[in-house]
């Protein structure tokens, strides 16, 4: 399951934001591609290695899956967009599912006009991965 995956990259990271990418199609999250956080203060905030972005977005142009957003999680905060997520998110429509070492989480949309975007919360649905899960 996605959402396990990205939990467990949190909890075996406690003390440094995790982050990576959501990639998918008509708004359903189909992959998760971890990233390297290559903030200078990946305690406090999250910076997605471009190289992956990059590749990530041609890839999307050439056919693959669409880049749908983001993920990442706080070590020691919510699981919401903090003021600086504020601060970094565009009015782009991005997803940005955030998550908290101890489970919790939860889904945003960036929204807004502007560099300093708003967030809207998305009701995140949890499908099993196929017939083993019940």
């Amino acid at each position: 399951m996605l959402l396990a995956q990205m939990m467990e990259a949190a909890a075996a990271s406690p003390d440094r934001e995790v982050c990576g990418l959501l990639l998918g199609a008509g708004g359903r999250v189909e992959a998760l591609l971890p990233a390297a956080n290559v903030a200078a203060d990946p305690v406090r905030r999250f910076e997605i290695d471009p190289l992956v972005l990059l590749r990530a977005h041609k890839a999307a142009r050439r056919g693959g899956q669409a880049v749908l957003g983001h993920y990442h999680s706080h070590p020691a905060g919510k699981a919401e967009p903090s003021p600086c997520d504020a601060g970094q998110a565009h009015g782009d429509g991005a997803l940005w599912l955030i998550c908290t070492p101890g489970g919790d989480h939860g889904l945003w949309r960036a929204a807004g006009e502007g560099l300093h975007g708003q967030f809207v919360p998305v009701p995140l649905s949890v499908e099993p991965d196929g017939p083993d899960d019940h």
